[in-house]
């Protein structure tokens, strides 16, 4: 429904925080000057950006994490546990906690903000959001920048896991041809079809519906209304009845899309974190070929 507080209409609105509610409950002034109310407790930020867009200006006392070039190729136990145990503690070293929101940023509402936000969520933070629009609509507003380097407070959280929200590659082998599930290709057109290679095999997951990540963002790199990711999505038979399970090349992208149908209330998401970089490499994983 579409309100005030929800101008967008997503059933899952908290999930995302808007520049001005942001300032707010940091405290900050607007480009106006008018003050903020600081809130009793104010959120903890991470902004996800390369550390040399950082250093040029940022959100004031947030704290930097750059996990681009941490990525996962083997969704088997082992692996797994290990690169998560990884994450969670850069994420808390970050100041993540579980009495504190947490909010996201890139330079929008971009793919290194939300696998931060899915890790967050998956973890089980019970309030987690990205800030829509990033850091180039914060910027655009007037809103404070500093480059003063706050350090992050010691954070305590009991770190858990929502087994739901993350994706093996058995999971979604064990998936393909059932038609409660859908698997969602978040890539490029170049990488769907294959003309664009990234693992030892170019190609797709079998049955997997193309819808790139970029399509869930308007022109100021905000996620697009409700209604025009429901009819997106909708009508290319990713519908909230079934279980998605969203993959890219490395986790990222896929997070994007999952974050964009967790807005509109889907119950079921599931983040692919080997994607195709894991898929493509084995040969013992079926593969639609590329077009000749």
């Amino acid at each position: 429904m579409i309100t005030m507080d929800n101008p967008k209409g997503y059933t899952q609105p908290q999930l995302l925080i808007t520049p001005n509610e942001l300032a707010q409950r940091l405290g900050l002034t607007s480009s106006s000057g008018r003050h903020r109310t600081l809130t009793a407790q104010p959120p903890v930020v991470i902004d996800l950006r390369p550390v040399e867009a950082f250093a040029t200006g940022h959100i004031p006392g947030a704290a930097h994490l750059d996990l681009f070039g941490l990525s996962l190729i083997d969704t088997d136990l082992a692996p797994l546990n290990a690169f998560l145990w990884m994450i969670a503690h850069l994420l808390t070293s970050r100041g993540a906690s579980g009495d504190s929101t947490v909010v996201t940023y890139d330079e929008r509402s971009g793919m290194r903000a939300a696998r931060a936000f899915w890790f967050l969520e998956f973890f089980g933070h019970p309030d987690a959001r990205l800030l829509d629009g990033g850091f180039g609509v914060w910027e655009r507003a007037g809103y404070q920048i500093t480059t003063k380097v706050t350090p992050p407070k010691k954070a305590e959280w009991k770190v858990g896991r929502i087994e739901e929200r993350l994706a093996t590659w058995r999971d979604v082998k064990n998936r393909l041809g059932n038609p409660s599930a859908a698997v969602l290709d978040t890539r490029s057109n170049g990488e769907y079809d294959g003309t664009i290679v990234r693992a030892k095999r170019g190609g797709a997951i079998p049955g997997a519906v193309h819808i790139e990540w970029t399509r869930n963002l308007d022109e100021d790199g905000a996620f697009k209304p409700a209604a025009e990711l429901r009819e997106m999505y909708e009508s290319a038979g990713i519908t909230p009845d079934k279980e998605v399970l969203s993959y890219c090349q490395g986790g990222y992208r896929a997070a994007h899309s999952y974050l964009a149908l967790r807005l509109l209330g889907y119950p079921k998401v599931r983040n692919y974190i080997g994607s195709w970089k894991e898929w493509g490499d084995r040969e013992d994983l079926p593969i639609k070929e590329p077009k000749p």
